[in-house]
């Protein structure tokens, strides 16, 4: 379907076609110079001592569980309002993710509360995500994983270029995990970064994403070594030299895109607030800076949030869901996995659509959008 306005779309020009060019020009297309030079920009744009490119943030997911050494009998508290490949992370080391709620209607993000709720001895970790862009409660939560010792792995999916108290998210744990993927406010199409602060950690990640060897085949091309060791079970986590080259192009435009995405969420609450004030908007009271991911808002109980949705097609406008909880899916619902009330994720989730948002749009995208929803929440409200 062609819509008139998509949910997300991607800033992608010559720069990023001149770059993967030269990468095609120059015969090397594996993991080598310039992944290096993407992973040093991003660790420098987001203060982190260490970035490592991988294939996907899945990967580096997978990875943070591995290095967080867990496995069969721990548990790792995770919100459940967050797409399944936070949980499935934790399912791949065979641990047991345990979810926690979201903090309620204008905090989307985990609660510090229900971590408490939701520990027991056999916890060792808490995943956070940070919901569209928008900062968890970090220092909270760093209080509660150094009071019991427990790791804390961000999954900062949504939050390229988001910070709280001048620290970038993504570097308050032991591992910050971020998405490139195709929708992300910055894309590799697929692909992804693992930070860390800690040098041990940096060092196994670096052999994990790489079959376990001592050596990768950059450094024997290069003449620094002429064989290897494999030293532990490894994965195929590397991203390639073609990705990491658009990496390096997005990355340069991140904080003006962001910026742009700032004005016009911004812009948004107004146009609700004004055409659609039934409709809420979540994050009126964030902490920290967003990335502004995503533009979710809650419709009121009692509207049909199918015929909404079906509306706004009709209109010429995209929406989504962000996201339907884990714990209701076939391959969570029917295992045994622990976790307290979770009533503020599942009415939240009911409710939830999420809106267009990328930074193309522009100001009358916005009215047109407002005025889509006004008019497609009239038609979804119950006969009366």
């Amino acid at each position: 379907m062609a819509w008139q306005i998509p949910l997300s779309d991607i800033d992608m020009g010559v720069e990023e076609i001149a770059a993967v060019s030269k990468v095609l020009e120059s015969r090397w297309l594996t993991l080598g110079a310039v992944t290096q030079e993407f992973e040093q920009k991003f660790a420098d744009a987001t203060g982190s001592k260490h970035a490592l490119a991988v294939t996907n943030a899945t990967a580096a997911l997978h990875l943070a569980c591995v290095v967080a050494n867990l496995g069969p009998g721990d548990e790792v508290i995770v919100p459940s309002l967050t797409f399944v490949a936070t949980a499935n992370a934790v399912r791949y080391v065979g641990a047991t993710p345990v979810f926690a709620d979201i903090t309620g209607n204008d905090d989307l993000n985990i609660s510090p509360e229900s971590i408490i709720d939701n520990l027991s001895p056999r916890t060792k970790a808490i995943i956070v995500v940070h919901y569209a862009g928008y900062a968890c409660a970090m220092p909270e939560i760093l209080r509660i994983a150094d009071d019991r010792g427990l790791v804390v792995i961000e999954d900062a999916a949504h939050a390229s270029g988001s910070d709280l108290e001048g620290r970038t998210l993504g570097t308050w744990g032991q591992t910050g995990c971020f998405s490139f993927f195709s929708n992300k406010n910055m894309t590799t199409g697929e692909g992804g970064m693992i930070t860390t602060q800690d040098d041990a950690v940096a060092e196994r990640l670096r052999i994990l994403r790489s079959h376990g060897m001592s050596s990768m085949t950059w450094d024997r091309h290069k003449g620094h070594a002429w064989s290897y060791d494999v030293t532990e079970l490894g994965y195929n986590y590397r991203i390639d030299e073609i990705r990491a080259a658009l990496g390096l192009v997005q990355l340069a435009k991140l904080e003006k895109n962001n910026l742009r995405r700032k004005a016009l969420t911004a812009l948004y609450r107004e146009t609700l607030a004004e055409l659609a004030p039934a409709v809420s908007m979540p994050f009126s009271s964030s902490i920290g800076n967003s990335a502004y991911h995503i533009l979710p808002v809650l419709l009121p109980e009692g509207t049909d949030r199918r015929v909404f949705m079906d509306e706004m097609k009709v209109l010429g406008i995209q929406t989504s869901i962000h996201y339907p909880p884990i714990h209701t899916f076939q391959a969570f619902k029917h295992g045994n996995y622990p976790g307290k009330s979770l009533s503020k994720t599942e009415i939240v989730a009911s409710r939830e659509v999420t809106l267009p948002l990328y930074p193309g749009m522009s100001d009358e995208n916005v009215l047109q959008v407002g005025q889509a929803v006004a008019a497609a929440f009239h038609l979804a409200q119950p006969e009366k």
